[in-house]
């Protein structure tokens, strides 16, 4: 790519202005990338103009002429892919054919010659199911006094704030009762006293 103002294309054809060209020319001198673009570009040049020039067709071909007609295998290739039915049919028998390969071709299964051990195999099916069911109950066991726990704690915070809040209450009541009972007391010592 080049890094020249001025296109490398225009320089090469002598497109471009005699200001321009000096300019290129000397910016070709310090820069190597431009260097090695335009040589491409002269390689390019010279290639093309060896190849040498060909005629023109006078008569340009049609789809109708019998040169463009498929041959019969391609029409029938054709016809085969866009007919449902028979592909339809090859898929089927292709797949019929495969089974049968299989089948024909499938190893035999050995039949065990050493007696299967229901009993053992039943007590080892039990062993595993206590273990399980014992590590499950304590699972299930740790998760609800978990949750109780929590529960608990959560209903004596709630218990705590209640008795907070009363003790609240009472202790306004109490001192609004004091009060009333100290203006009495105060009042009954005045002259006039109450009436």
């Amino acid at each position: 790519m080049s890094c020249s103002p001025f296109d490398l294309r225009d320089y090469l054809l002598g497109e471009l202005a005699e200001v321009e060209r000096r300019q290129l020319e000397i910016h070709l001198r310090t820069c190597g990338g431009c260097q090695e673009e335009i040589e491409r570009l002269r390689a390019t040049q010279a290639t093309l103009l060896e190849l040498r020039d060909e005629e023109v067709p006078q008569r340009i071909g049609f789809v109708s002429d019998p040169v463009f007609e498929p041959s019969a295998a391609r029409r029938f290739w054709q016809s085969f892919w866009a007919s449902g039915p028979k592909l339809g049919f090859a898929s089927a028998a292709m797949l019929s054919g495969a089974l049968l390969v299989f089948a024909v071709a499938r190893p035999s299964t050995i039949a065990s010659t050493s007696p299967v051990n229901t009993a053992q195999i039943e007590r080892q099916v039990s062993e595993r199911l206590a273990v399980e069911i014992e590590k499950t109950t304590a699972e299930i066991e740790a998760r609800e006094a978990k949750k109780t726990a929590e529960l608990v704690a959560a209903a004596e915070k709630r218990l705590e704030q209640r008795h907070e809040s009363d003790m609240k209450t009472l202790r306004a009541a109490y001192d609004y009762a004091q009060k009333q009972y100290n203006m009495m007391l105060r009042a009954s010592y005045e002259p006039g006293g109450l009436r």
